[in-house]
């Protein structure tokens, strides 16, 4: 069931615009911008979006609406400029919790949002910004940094789009508008489970890992390199081990029969925790569609039958549309590649089939089928990507099916044409055929997710027999900030591209180096363009970009001091290189400076946190040095105390007491309960 489509825009005046889902925003598609973000945006904004006839909050709104190809509903896009001002600016929080607090203040953010499902034909109100029930909210500066601040589609978020499509469409905004860096604070979760965690262990990175979102910055003092080795240590926990250790423990059974179901299911070797999470997470799409069974013995192990005819006659089970099917897929190609190859991959079935000019007593195994593929794509992570889903496929007017032929132990792939037509819907019954007797056999287990569940809750969160798993599950949890950088590309074509560094005047050094900040930009100048052009390009682009720079005034380029303004770049500078700028009028003297100018604060934290990383902290009321509160001994679910004292003031405060001949230190003193006034709350 499609949502009521553009009821609340029939009456417009304009034309919307539309565009499909899966292509919007693909390379050339429908626009191809050559410029930096700055300029992009604008573009973007003119020939793909439409200006709305209202504000919210005194920003301008665009709306582009996304038609999906095959589903047919159409959901709108929304792009919001906010535009920094000095009576209503806020800091952005989002970039001290990545690490960007130093960066100079930009003047105008960008946000793409696709509100949940039942406001799409409902007008944006205000505090649209606030709220965390979007499906997308994307937020980019105008100086090319960005941060996706939601994503709703991962788990029961809309009935018409899922997360993978959803992220899919954010990464091909961001690459063709050329963002420069985008962050995520990964809080993820799918069935109560944490998937930087469960998908750090799987694949060695978190669920955003995929479209190339990588370690930015930790929590709690945490670097990378102890990522990366937490990554390891649980990622190569030996199964065998695993089993030993819980073999006494009250769930050690159950474990035990997972691990040995799943062992039995795969057709390769299962030995450490990384295989065993990757192939459980392969076949969650697979575990529903089951025969009747009977139970066993084991909860793992369930009865099916071993149909009696060939190969090819097995016709029991459900068939489905391949392109409904690939419109769920985890993929990241687009739904028209992975139909293309799907139906390469049907014509090469069906050249099999007339050559053997048999029905029935045919099959081409997995390694024919790919290599037949191979003569049409080049891509072979692909073919092999589409070739997974190809069991019981309806494409075109054939069918799919996969199985092992009995005689040879090897999978094939073999067609079926589709008489009945017309018959609607992606899900078609067809008969079974007369069964052997029953054997046991290991197939999908009901509840994958179940399983996933119960391994991820005792042996990655209650691995009660090592403090190093432990202590890697913690440090992978408190890792929530990751990053996407797309690097700086010099295209081929008829413009030149620098990378342009601001230096500071003498005037201005003191007040820049301190933060370590150097101002730069990515410049594009027509090939014919001067030097006294470059100059002004990069003058403009600044005083449009930040707000200390408004009065910015170029004067040199390093290492071009003595050629005239008059002379034509091309043949002296080369396309793509860095170039220094030295300038004067930075207002430095302003309150929008760097992203932190509210925050002059101090922290100091036992886990060797130095700056704000979005935890929850408490500041000494003597020093006035913050520190996490869980470093401190104050749980998540406690309130802060009004009064906190550190440790190290504490020290300097609070005299040497003694207590049965021995002498205590202040966290020991702390603890006597007459040394605590009444209705005060004290922490060391």
């Amino acid at each position: 069931m499609s949502p009521p489509i553009l009821e609340a825009f029939k009456k417009r005046k304009k034309t919307p615009k539309f565009f499909g889902l899966h292509s919007f925003a693909e390379a050339g598609y429908p626009i191809f911008p050559t410029g930096p973000f700055v300029d992009n945006i604008r573009f973007f904004l003119q020939e793909c979006a439409e200006l709305e006839d209202y504000e919210v909050e005194r920003m301008p709104i665009w709306i582009t609406f996304l038609v999906h190809e095959s589903r047919g509903f159409a959901a709108p896009l929304y792009t919001i400029e906010e535009t920094v001002n000095r009576s209503s600016h806020q800091v952005c929080n989002h970039c001290r919790y990545a690490g960007w607090s130093q960066h100079l203040v930009s003047k105008r953010k960008y946000h793409f949002i696709i509100p949940i499902d039942d406001e799409w034909n409902q007008p944006l109100t205000e505090g649209v910004l606030d709220l965390q029930t979007h499906l997308l909210h994307g937020m980019i500066h105008c100086n090319g940094f960005g941060h996706l601040l939601c994503v709703n589609g991962i788990e029961g978020g809309s009935k018409f789009l899922c997360g993978r499509e959803i992220m899919d469409l954010w990464d091909r905004i961001c690459t063709n508008l050329q963002a420069r860096n985008i962050s995520v604070e990964d809080l993820s979760k799918k069935h109560s489970m944490d998937l930087r965690l469960l998908y750090g262990v799987a694949y060695g990175h978190s669920w955003f890992g995929r479209w190339g979102y990588r370690f930015g910055r930790g929590c709690f003092g945490v670097m990378e390199h102890d990522y990366e080795r937490a990554i390891q240590t649980l990622s190569s926990l030996e199964l065998d081990h695993v089993v030993d250790d819980f073999n006494l423990s009250r769930n050690g059974v159950e474990i035990r029969q997972i691990i040995l179901s799943y062992r039995n299911l795969s057709r390769t070797q299962l030995s450490t925790l990384r295989d065993l999470f990757r192939f459980m997470l392969s076949l969650k799409s697979k575990a529903p569609a089951l025969p009747t069974v009977r139970p066993c013995s084991s909860k793992r192990l369930i009865r099916t039958t071993i149909p009696s005819k060939p190969l090819g006659k097995d016709r029991s089970g459900r068939c489905r549309k391949f392109v409904n099917l690939a419109a769920c897929m985890d993929s990241r190609w687009p739904l028209r590649r992975l139909e293309f190859t799907a139906n390469v991959i049907v014509d090469a079935l069906k050249e099999k089939k007339q050559e053997n000019n048999k029905s029935g007593s045919y099959g081409m195994t997995r390694q024919e089928v790919r290599d037949a593929a191979r003569v049409h794509i080049g891509d072979t992570g692909l073919i092999d990507h589409v070739l997974k889903s190809m069991n019981n496929v309806i494409v075109g007017s054939y069918v799919v099916h996969r199985a092992v032929n009995r005689a040879t132990r090897v999978l094939e792939y073999t067609l079926q044409e589709l008489k009945n037509r017309d018959q609607t819907d992606q899900e078609r019954v067809l008969v079974p055929e007369p069964d052997k007797p029953a054997s046991l056999t290991a197939v999908p287990p009901v509840d994958v997710f179940g399983d996933v569940f119960c391994l991820y809750s005792n042996v990655l969160l209650g691995y009660k027999e090592s403090d190093v798993v432990s202590l890697a599950a913690q440090t992978i949890l408190d890792t929530k900030h990751f990053v996407k950088e797309w690097p700086f590309r010099d295209e081929l074509d008829d413009l030149l591209r620098f990378i342009c560094i601001v230096v500071p005047s003498s005037i201005d050094m003191e007040t820049v180096l301190p933060k370590g900040i150097i101002p730069k930009e990515h410049i594009v100048v027509p090939l014919h363009s001067t030097i006294g052009d470059l100059k002004l390009a990069i003058q403009a682009a600044m005083r449009d970009t930040y707000c200390a720079m408004e009065e910015f005034v170029v004067t040199d380029i390093k290492g071009l001091e003595g050629v005239g303004d008059d002379e034509v770049i091309f043949g002296i500078v080369e396309s793509g290189t860095q170039l220094f700028m030295k300038g004067l009028g930075l207002a430095f003297a302003g309150d929008l400076k760097f992203e932190d100018r509210a925050h002059n604060w101090t922290v100091k934290c036992k886990c060797g946190a130095r700056d704000d990383d979005g935890e929850r902290m408490i500041s000494c009321d003597v020093c006035e040095i913050w520190q996490h509160t869980r470093c401190v001994g104050i749980k998540d679910d406690k309130a802060v105390p009004p009064l906190f004292v550190c440790e190290v003031c504490c020290g300097r405060l609070a005299p040497t007491r003694t207590l049965g001949g021995f002498e205590l230190g202040c966290h020991e003193t702390a603890l006597i309960p007459w040394q605590v006034e009444a209705d005060t709350a004290l922490y060391f």
